[in-house]
């Protein structure tokens, strides 16, 4: 427990708003927030760096501004394109000198489920629904691809950044309720969303996995493929898909290993002509390559 010196600013006297220079300037160095991610504080340092410009414009007794620096490291963990969010509120309370145990809690509670959906709405959502359409871009050689790819992400994560900072730092702590009232229902919804779109991806871009086994049956050979075709369509790469799911929640194998496990899968299965592809086995099998 510290002192009432620690979890009490000398000067309580709220000071006037941030400017809009410093509340821009936080908006793009909130782009670094992961830049010193560690796994002691995780994102405590890029926090601190964005906070900084808006802190010092509040702060203007050194021992507060020093104060204020300190309790802004401790740890959070949230989404890097929301974080504006949990920055407006805390820089909102920090206009108004509120004592900084309250401050403390308010953020790490802020912080820690706008983390959910973020990801629900991003990574799961955002991101392999643009990646899956410009990925077909690319890979049909169009250089307009990548480039919207980047544009999309980019112009949605500033938009972003800036729409949450001004609406959070203007809400000040009403915002918290507007965040919390929905979250529950918003994250579900953005999780089935994401879900449908990860269906849609392994039957799209997996589709090309195929057994390549032809049992010679006289006039008539088992195409081993056509069989699988006709239980479940693209029933190959989900069953891949949900060997790496398994491999990693419940054995804790990491992406990297999955990504060497299927590499190895592909190797052996080319070797003895498992899969489906315009190459010749190295070794002979009891079964031809369709």
């Amino acid at each position: 427990m510290g002192s009432e010196k620690e979890l009490k600013y000398i000067d309580t006297t709220p000071a006037p708003k941030v400017s809009r220079a410093s509340l821009v300037k936080m908006i793009w160095r909130s782009t670094m927030l992961q830049a010193s991610f560690n796994y002691e504080r995780m994102q405590s340092a890029g926090w601190l760096w964005a906070m900084l410009p808006g802190l010092k414009e509040i702060h203007k007794n050194k021992e507060d501004l020093a104060s204020s620096m300190t309790h802004n490291m401790d740890f959070i963990n949230t989404h890097p394109f929301a974080v504006t969010f949990v920055i407006g509120i805390v820089l909102s309370m920090e206009q108004l000198k509120t004592d900084i145990q309250t401050i403390r809690s308010v953020r790490i509670s802020v912080a820690a489920p706008l983390g959910g959906i973020g990801d629900a709405l991003f990574w799961y959502t955002l991101v392999p629904i643009t990646a899956g359409l410009c990925a077909n871009m690319a890979i049909n050689g169009s250089l307009a691809g990548p480039v919207l790819y980047f544009l999309i992400l980019f112009g949605c994560e500033m938009a972003l950044r800036y729409g949450l900072m001004y609406s959070a730092y203007n809400l000040g702590m009403n915002a918290v309720s507007t965040m919390t009232e929905y979250a529950h229902e918003f994250t579900h919804a953005a999780s089935v969303l994401g879900v449908f779109i990860v269906g849609a991806l392994i039957a799209n871009y997996g589709g090309g996995t195929e057994l390549g086994m032809v049992i010679q049956n006289g006039e008539s050979p088992i195409v081993i493929q056509s069989y699988l075709d006709m239980i479940l369509p693209c029933l190959l790469p989900l069953l891949i898909t949900l060997l790496m799911f398994f491999l990693i929640r419940k054995k804790g194998w990491t992406p990297v290993q999955c990504i060497l496990l299927i590499l190895v899968m592909g190797i052996i299965g080319a070797m003895f002509g498992i899969w489906k592809g315009s190459y010749t086995p190295l070794f002979q099998v009891p079964w031809s390559v369709g």
